[in-house]
């Protein structure tokens, strides 16, 4: 996966991972995650509507 941010905003993100001992990959995943279960029912509805569009 590549992400594109601003070189500030990586600087800052890099650091904090760092003070912390993790490594950037780690918290992007955890990011990731969290975000996908936070929006899990707007998947879900949106794929129920998909399919019934198909049909």
């Amino acid at each position: 996966m590549h992400i594109s941010i601003a070189d500030e905003l990586k600087k800052q993100f890099h650091a904090a991972c760092a003070l912390r001992g993790l490594k950037m990959s780690q918290v992007r995943t955890e990011l990731v995650e969290q975000w996908l279960k936070a929006n899990e029912a707007s998947f879900a509805g949106e794929s129920k509507r998909q399919e019934t569009a198909r049909n």
